[in-house]
């Protein structure tokens, strides 16, 4: 029992209101120098009360040392926290002043372990000399973030779901503590954001959201250039709110017109308005704020979780698609208005017309705007709607999770055209679970 004395010494003095630099030593030294022996005896459950309190008087920039501090709890050495890049291709490490046997250095998603960890969101183990080097998912919430590798000594079933949860607890202090400081931002950079691309981060939700009942993930690309495309969500009890925004052109206008599109939305969302109303609320905010100069397409979409039921709006935007049993069935039609902020120029609004479908329990609708499906060479043919809709389903034939097949789809998009996109290109895939 001298490694649980040990461990619940090392949190009292966490929990403690010491200065960060205190609170580094007097955890990490002792324990530096008793290390565990990894072992099911010995694997005791990890005290992340201690650490919170901890983290409450900390620098918002000290997540690594607290994951580590917890980590050390399971005689894990080499602590590294890596967060994806803002394109979801790269996990960055976050700096710290700890010695590594190995210098931490960026992790390629598509071919690296850590990699391995982030798209399937499991936890993932290779044995090494010195021990067992483990990379666990980290997670904010639903949207996975990046990844935390360690070095134990042995892998017992005990020790890898400790990894496991504290990738969920660096997630946590993440979300958190991101609200303090701009560096977690800025790790996952990297080039510089443009201020369009940077306006339009700022006003996304979580690009992930699962529940028992439904999930919804989203991609924007390009991502450090994103203007005009922009999607939010928001889950309300038994009813899911989901809306999709194209605004004209690029760059900082169009990042412009699609802050004011969110804000209306928002702002009826909240107010309960129904969705005909929030559809004639946005044309009238974008064509009186612009004057008929600009314009947005898009779709609102509600969906009553305890039936199934979506009902959705259409201004002038690509319909969506309804996959089942991973098979395209088609377009989910509606008869749409003329894109928002048009009023200006027609002197009315155009009262909008309502659709509505039944979902069957594994339904997925997807939703993409039109920089997905007109991508293309100069002189070659657009990725166009067949081939979206073929990768889709080829994806949902494989069970792969909605956060990795938009991922896999914007990908397959900026290999069409060579990772230089004329046009945003959105992806956002909602599945009912029934």
């Amino acid at each position: 029992m001298a490694c649980l004395a040990v461990v619940q010494a090392q949190l009292r003095k966490l929990a403690a209101g010491v200065s960060e630099g205190q609170m580094v030593r007097s955890a990490l030294t002792p324990l530096r120098r008793q290390p565990f022996r990894v072992a099911s005896l010995c694997v005791t459950p990890l005290d992340f009360g201690a650490a919170l309190r901890a983290a409450q008087d900390a620098d918002p920039a000290s997540i690594s040392d607290i994951v580590e501090t917890v980590a050390n709890t399971l005689g894990a050495t080499d602590v590294v926290v890596y967060m994806v890049d803002f394109g979801q291709a790269t996990l960055e490490p976050l700096p710290d002043r700890r010695a590594h046997a190995d210098l931490p250095v960026s992790e390629s998603v598509a071919t690296t372990m850590a990699g391995r960890a982030f798209v399937a969101q499991r936890v993932t183990s290779v044995q090494r000399p010195t021990g067992v080097r483990v990379w666990a998912p980290v997670v904010e919430g639903s949207d996975r973030t990046g990844v935390v590798a360690l070095t134990v000594s042995e892998a017992t079933e005990s020790v890898m779901q400790a990894c496991e949860e504290i990738g969920l607890f660096a997630g946590y202090l993440i979300a958190t503590q991101s609200r303090f400081t701009d560096l977690y931002n800025l790790h996952r950079r990297r080039r510089s954001l443009s201020l369009a691309a940077s306006m339009q981060w700022d006003l996304l939700p979580p690009l992930v959201l699962k529940t028992q009942r439904m999930t919804v993930a989203g991609v924007l690309e390009p991502a450090y250039d994103v203007g005009g495309d922009c999607f939010d969500y928001a889950l309300n009890h038994a009813v899911f709110d989901m809306a999709i925004f194209d605004a004209m052109g690029h760059g900082l206008q169009a990042a412009l017109v699609a802050s004011l599109a969110v804000g209306s939305y928002r702002h009826d969302r909240r107010e309960n308005h129904p969705l005909e109303k929030m559809h004639s609320a946005l044309d009238t905010a974008l064509a009186q704020q612009f004057q008929g100069s600009v314009f947005a397409t898009g779709l609102l979409a509600r969906v009553e979780l305890d039936t199934g039921l979506i009902t959705w709006t259409n201004a002038g935007h690509p319909p969506p698609i309804l996959i089942r049993g991973g098979t395209a069935l088609g377009e989910l039609q509606c008869e749409p208005t003329v894109p928002w902020g048009l009023a200006a120029i027609t002197g009315t609004i155009e009262e909008p017309s309502m659709a509505s479908e039944r979902l069957e329990p594994g339904d997925r609708v997807l939703f993409y705007t039109d920089g997905v499906v007109e991508a293309h060479l100069p002189g070659q043919e657009p990725f166009g709607v067949e081939r979206l809709l073929e990768l889709i389903t080829r994806h949902s034939s494989d069970q792969q999770a909605a956060e990795e097949i938009v991922r896999l789809a914007v990908g397959a998009v900026l290999d069409h055209q060579s990772d230089e996109l004329p046009d945003d290109a959105t992806v956002v895939l909602f599945q009912w679970n029934g």
